[in-house]
């Protein structure tokens, strides 16, 4: 068996990963099972320049707010603002703290001096603005939403004036009530006021798909699709707050499925640009169902890859990254009967796996999975290895 594995083995290189799969795809997606990882964190970023460098990808899209990453992207294409001011405020979950996204963001503002617009590298968030104890009011993505389409179109075309999303809206406390991810009826999301802003977003995001023509010739391309963007996010945070608010027992489900579409949206609009690589946690980039336990009740749904796999096929990949040990966090050298184990016996830090290969020289019945003593990490699940592209191992964690 040991020889087996040994063939599914390759150095880690962006060249090895590429040859896994059956075709070059527009949207390939590394997984990491869990968040923060400086290892990781740099080790996506080695990757990523490979992928420029020799094989022609132009954006890295990351689980982070998608209006805060446009902040991101304006410093990596032209220049705006500071590093210091981007890392601070153009990253959600805390990710602008962590010295490896710095040095991406450092690396390909670098990459970007002097070149034309076209060949210039694009950041993009694909996250909704939601964090795990709530999400953001959907004041800022409606009122640019609006703004952009009242600067352009006949105002008789406009469903209402912004005094009337104004009005609407409220304060934005009655969205983000920290209260409400626990207690539905704390959530604004199923109040009249709700009601009618869904129907407004509803009809300025159909404005916006009607009059696109005229916007892109009156603007940008690049103008428009972020309008796009705030359409996505004022549409996707209104369907999410009135998830919150909803009392049945399918609410976690729905929260959890609302997120993962507002990224397979985010993503499948990235992507119609060019080559992307994703970076987020294999659970939301894996075709199988993700599932969670959440106050003792287990809940499944499908992942922004499941979706955006379904629209893409072919042009989607997702290569799920493993790990040895993080010590740090108190994961030790995993059971030697587990697949962690034994790709952790043979001598690679690092190297890219066939995991088809990999299943099929496993067997049957495939190894259980391995159980993690820390609940920030998700191991491998080894019923998935046939059903993905690739597979990066990495035999230690560093801490950071």
């Amino acid at each position: 068996m040991a020889t087996d594995i040994k063939d599914t083995i390759r150095p880690l290189t962006s060249a090895a990963v590429l040859g896994l799969l059956p075709a070059r795809p527009r949207l390939l997606a590394l997984g990491e099972p869990t968040h923060g990882e400086g290892t990781l964190l740099e080790l996506r970023n080695e990757l990523f320049r490979q992928f420029v460098e020799q094989e022609g990808y132009r954006t890295i899209a990351i689980e982070s707010d998608c209006l805060t990453g446009l902040l991101v992207d304006d410093y990596v294409t032209s220049g705006t603002g500071s590093l210091d001011a981007v890392m601070a405020h153009g990253f959600s979950h805390g990710w602008g703290a962590f010295a490896a996204n710095r040095e991406l963001v450092r690396w390909m503002r670098a990459h970007n001096e002097g070149r034309p617009a076209a060949d210039r590298l694009r950041f993009a968030g694909f996250d909704g603005p939601l964090e795990i104890t709530g999400a953001a009011s959907p004041r800022q993505a409606l009122g640019a939403l609006h703004g952009y389409l009242a600067a352009l179109v006949d105002a008789h075309l406009l469903p209402c004036d912004a005094a009337v999303l104004d009005r609407l809206l409220g304060p934005d406390d009655r969205w983000t009530e920290p209260a409400a991810m626990m207690d539905p009826t704390r959530s604004a999301g199923r109040s009249p006021e709700a009601g009618e802003l869904r129907l407004l977003a509803d009809e300025l995001v159909a404005l916006l798909d009607e009059q696109t023509p005229h916007l892109i010739a009156a603007t940008s391309r690049d103008a428009w699709e972020r309008a796009c963007l705030h359409g996505r996010t004022a549409t996707g945070l209104l369907s999410y707050h009135h998830a919150m608010a909803d009392t049945s027992p399918a609410r976690m489900t729905r929260l959890l499925g609302v997120r993962d579409r507002m990224m397979a949206d985010n993503l499948l609009a990235v992507a119609a640009r060019g080559p992307v690589l994703v970076h987020a946690h294999n659970a939301h980039l894996q075709r199988e169902k993700s599932s969670m336990r959440m106050g003792g009740e287990p809940l499944e749904w499908w992942s922004a890859g499941a979706l955006v796999s379904a629209r893409l096929g072919a042009q989607y990949a997702f290569v799920a990254t493993a790990l040895g040990t993080i010590r740090h966090r108190g994961v030790d050298v995993p059971p030697p009967d587990s697949v962690e184990g034994l790709l952790y016996a043979l001598p690679d830090d690092q190297c890219a796996v066939d995991a088809r290969g990999l299943a099929a020289a496993l067997g049957d019945p495939l190894p259980a999975p391995r159980v993690s003593p820390w609940f920030g990490y998700a191991p491998l699940d080894p019923a998935h290895l046939a059903g993905g592209d690739g597979l990066v191992f990495v035999k230690d964690a560093r801490p950071s």
